[in-house]
C-alpha cells in the first residue's frame, strides 16, 4: 500500500520547474500525492498535477528554447510591471482549460497577495486559470491582476511555501518543496560547458534592468527635489529580484519552523534564475536528486 502526500510547492519562477522532478521521483517511489497547494510557479506545477494535465505541460517545457523565453515576455510599457502575462497565461489555459479548482481530481490551494488589503487572498475554488494568474504576478515583472477589488500580485510576497494551506488527511506524509534555499549548488559539468554559449541570453535581463532603471530615473529627475539621482551602475531589476528572494527565504524559514513538515526538499536558489525555463531538463533532474536526497536522509526512500 503507498503511502499518501501531501504537497507543498514553493514559488520560484524557472527554478520551479524542479517541482516536476520531486513529483516524479515521489510517484517513482511508490507514494500518492492525495493533496497539494502553491504559490506562483508551484500554483501552475500543482495546478497541472491536480488537473491531470503534468505530463503534457512538461513536455512542452523540454521544447523551450532560450528564444521561446524571449518571445512569451511580452514587454509593456504599462505601470504595475514590465510584462503583461498574457503569452504565458494563454499557454498555461491551453493545458489548464475551463476548469474549478473544485472540480480537480485532488484537493488544491494556491495563494495571491493582495496590495490594496495587505493581506493574503487563497483560493480553493473558483476559476483555476485565474487563480494561477494571480498567484504567479511577480511584483515588479508581471502586472497585477485585478480581482473584485483586490489588486493581487505573487503569493510569495506573504506565503512563499503554503504549508498551511494544503488539505491534510490522517497517516499522511506532510511533504514541502523549497526551490529558494539559501544552501550551496554545484553547476553539474554539462552545464558548465553551455554556459560559455549563453551570453546573448543575457540581452533578456539587460533589457529588463535598462527598463526598470529608465522608469525609476524618470521618477527621481521628477520628485528628487534637490537629491542626488539614481546611480547608473544599479541594476534595479537585480536588486529587486535579490531582495525579493532574501525576504521570501526570510518568510519560508518562518513557515518550515511553525509547520514542521515530515520532509523537507530543498533545492538551491542559486540552481537558476527566475527566467531559465530552457534549462527545463537540468531543473527537472536536480528537483529528482534534491526529492532522492531529502527521502534518503528521512528514511523513507
Amino acid at each position: 500500500m503507498s503511502q499518501n502526500v501531501a504537497l507543498v510547492l514553493s514559488s520560484g519562477g524557472a527554478r520551479g520547474i524542479a517541482h516536476i522532478g520531486v513529483i516524479e521521483e515521489l510517484i517513482r517511489s511508490g507514494y500518492t500525492i492525495t493533496s497539494v497547494s502553491g504559490t506562483s510557479m508551484g500554483s501552475i506545477i500543482g495546478g497541472m498535477l491536480a488537473n491531470g494535465k503534468l505530463d503534457e505541460f512538461s513536455k512542452w517545457l523540454l521544447s523551450f528554447s532560450k528564444m521561446d523565453v524571449i518571445k512569451f515576455l511580452d514587454l509593456t510599457i504599462g505601470s504595475g510591471g514590465l510584462i503583461k502575462g498574457e503569452k504565458i497565461m494563454k499557454v498555461v489555459g491551453e493545458f489548464i482549460g475551463d476548469v474549478n479548482i473544485e472540480d480537480l481530481s485532488i484537493p488544491y490551494a494556491c495563494v495571491a497577495s493582495d496590495l490594496t488589503s495587505h493581506k493574503e487572498m487563497v483560493f480553493t475554488s473558483g476559476n483555476l486559470l485565474q487563480a494561477i494568474r494571480a498567484s504567479s504576478s511577480i511584483p515588479t515583472v508581471f502586472l497585477p491582476v485585478n480581482l473584485d477589488g483586490m489588486l493581487l500580485v505573487d503569493g510569495g510576497v506573504l506565503n512563499p511555501l503554503p504549508i498551511d494551506l494544503v488539505t491534510r488527511r490522517d497517516g499522511d506524509i506532510l511533504i514541502a518543496v523549497d526551490v529558494n534555499a539559501n544552501i550551496p549548488y554545484e553547476e553539474p559539468e554539462s552545464r558548465k560547458e553551455i554556459i560559455t554559449h549563453e551570453k546573448h541570453f543575457s540581452k533578456l535581463r539587460l533589457a529588463l534592468n535598462e527598463k526598470w532603471s529608465g522608469m525609476i530615473d524618470q521618477y527621481v529627475e521628477k520628485y528628487r527635489n534637490g537629491h542626488q539621482p539614481q546611480p547608473k551602475n544599479v541594476n534595479l531589476f537585480d536588486v529587486i529580484s535579490e531582495s525579493v528572494n532574501l525576504s521570501q527565504n526570510k518568510l519560508t524559514s518562518i513557515s518550515i519552523e511553525k509547520y514542521k513538515p515530515d520532509i523537507l526538499v530543498s533545492v538551491s536558489f542559486k540552481m537558476a534564475t527566475i527566467f531559465d525555463f530552457y534549462r527545463t531538463e537540468e531543473l527537472i533532474e536536480a528537483g529528482r536528486l534534491a526529492c532522492r536526497k531529502a527521502l534518503n536522509e528521512s528514511g523513507m526512500s
